[in-house]
């Protein structure tokens, strides 16, 4: 009988306000795909962290292969077989693509022959790359998909995989799990992370589930439904949401005939880009990471000021080239897919923090301008209960706070300002199935409350149960609207490869 290829025995990590990791044991088989699954904050990334090195536990063992393991850093990891992609990334800005995957690898390989292997496994996986260009220019779906490359690229014995698929296509997921499936044929064990409840029981053989830093259950998820793994992850299953037909009020949010040059050396250009968001309406924007996404938003929200006069206009006048706190204050709010560095501040706590877009509310008029502390706290306090945040209070610093649980509360400081109109990207990336019911629940109660919502998401399911309308972006260019009731997963996965027709467009105008 073949030793396990990995075994965690009695593990515990405990962090001066939590025990991650309580008694954690966990078993997985030569060529098994084991999902691990559980709550933000449950303790599946320091889990992860300790088989990889980075992080070393208060208890416990690791074996490997069936012998002891001591593993002391990620180099040690990687030398015996074990490589991992993070959900937040390890990359070195001014590097590049080729650059940083390099220096994860072998160093017997030359920087010519790790491009040459980059183009190959690209192709191979589905996960478009462009090796030479800098990693400070990618989307962070593009720079997720240098992690997946630089790992997939170490011929690894143990893959951790820490929600891999939220940016590609569906056609691309099923690329990558037919991958995935031949990798755990040759004897390849893989640890898959992810809070989509039907890919791990399309994909996974075995699934130990966390919760609170104990294991709950040990299951087979082929033999589970998404209710009975979201009751072992969340002790119930998340609330059913309310979709109430659409009252639309007038036109607040328009773009007409935006062409814009990306002002990045690798960045993507919009063409000619054209829609229109009314008052009591969720619009979706699916597509691909890098396909002129972020160039999008950056005019949207008021980032880029670079947009020609006309081509953006709030309610009726024109904010073009109006900064984020002119459109903050006509009652535009946004909400970044980057969490650490523009979403929030990391070393500043979470009360501090709320002053980033809330500064209006806060802050006195001159010339008594000074700032409310006990204000300040009462609101972040406030948005800690009304969204579940796992934190240490209204100072703890955002850098403490699991990626879900920043998340959330990211979201939940522009929700609670009560915007006319809300653009949000990713709203429920790296977040579980309860706080992701949560959060869609409060973006439409903020619909039927009469605000015009703009959501762009590679995660195709949860814009067709959030959106009345559907738009797809694919280099650079927007495609018609439909209504979400006409479109099909397969339709927007076309779409999303930029496959829509002059006949569909004349079809929807």
């Amino acid at each position: 009988m073949l030793a396990p290829r990995l075994e965690i025995k009695h593990v515990t990590k405990r962090y001066p306000s939590v025990v991650a990791n309580d008694d954690v044991s966990l078993l997985v088989a030569p060529g098994e795909i084991h999902a691990v699954l559980g709550e933000n904050g449950a303790g599946k990334s320091t889990l992860m962290k300790i088989i990889y090195g980075a992080t070393q536990p208060d208890a416990g063992e690791v074996w490997f292969d069936g012998q002891r393991a001591h593993i002391k850093n990620p180099q040690e990891a990687r030398a015996r077989g074990i490589s991992m992609v993070f959900q937040h990334f390890s990359l070195f800005e001014t590097l590049t693509v080729a650059e940083n995957i390099w220096l994860g690898l072998d160093k017997s390989f030359s920087l010519t022959t790790v491009r040459e292997r980059i183009a190959q496994k690209a192709v191979e996986y589905g996960l478009e790359l462009e090796a030479d260009r800098p990693v400070h220019s990618l989307s962070i779906g593009e720079r997720q998909r240098v992690e997946i490359v630089r790992a997939l690229l170490t011929d690894p014995k143990v893959l951790i995989l820490d929600e891999p698929t939220s940016v590609l296509t569906p056609q691309a997921v099923e690329r990558l799990f037919a991958v995935l499936r031949k990798l755990a044929a040759t004897g390849c064990s893989i640890l898959y992370i992810s809070h989509k409840l039907d890919e791990i029981r399309s994909l996974c053989t075995a699934c130990t589930v966390l919760r609170g830093g104990k294991v709950t259950g040990i299951v087979d998820p082929r033999a589970e439904s998404n209710a009975s793994l979201s009751r072992l992850m969340i002790g119930a299953e998340p609330p059913t949401l309310v979709h109430r037909d659409v009252v639309l009020g007038d036109v607040a949010l328009t773009v007409r005939g935006l062409t814009l040059a990306s002002d990045q050396p690798f960045g993507t250009a919009l063409s000619d880009v054209s829609m229109q968001i009314r008052a009591g309406e969720i619009v979706g924007i699916a597509g691909v990471s890098g396909n002129g996404q972020q160039e999008l938003l950056a005019v949207l929200s008021g980032e880029s000021t670079r947009a020609p006069l006309g081509s953006v206009t709030l309610f009726g006048a024109d904010v073009s080239q109006q900064n984020p706190r002119a459109r903050r204050a006509q009652g535009l709010h946004f909400v970044p897919e980057e969490r650490l560095g523009r979403g929030a501040v990391p070393s500043l706590s979470l009360a501090q923090n709320t002053l980033l877009t809330r500064a209006a509310t806060l802050v006195g008029k001159p010339p008594v301008a000074w700032i409310a502390p006990p204000r300040t706290a009462a609101m972040a306090s406030d948005i800690i209960a009304r969204f579940s945040v796992k934190a240490g209070g209204a100072q703890a610093s955002a850098k403490s706070l699991s990626g879900g649980n920043l998340q959330k509360y990211i979201v939940g400081r522009e929700i609670s300002a009560m915007p006319k109109v809300l653009v949000v990207a990713q709203p429920t990336w790296g977040v579980d199935v309860g706080a992701a019911a949560q959060i869609r629940a409060e973006l439409l109660k903020l619909r039927d409350a009469g605000c015009a919502l703009v959501v762009v998401s590679e995660e195709l399911d949860e814009l067709f149960e959030l959106c009345d309308r559907l738009h797809v972006i694919a280099k650079g260019k927007l495609s018609p609207t439909i209504a979400t009731r006409d479109a099909s997963i397969e339709k927007i996965g076309e779409w999303m490869s930029g496959l829509w027709t002059p006949e569909v467009a004349d079809a929807q105008a």
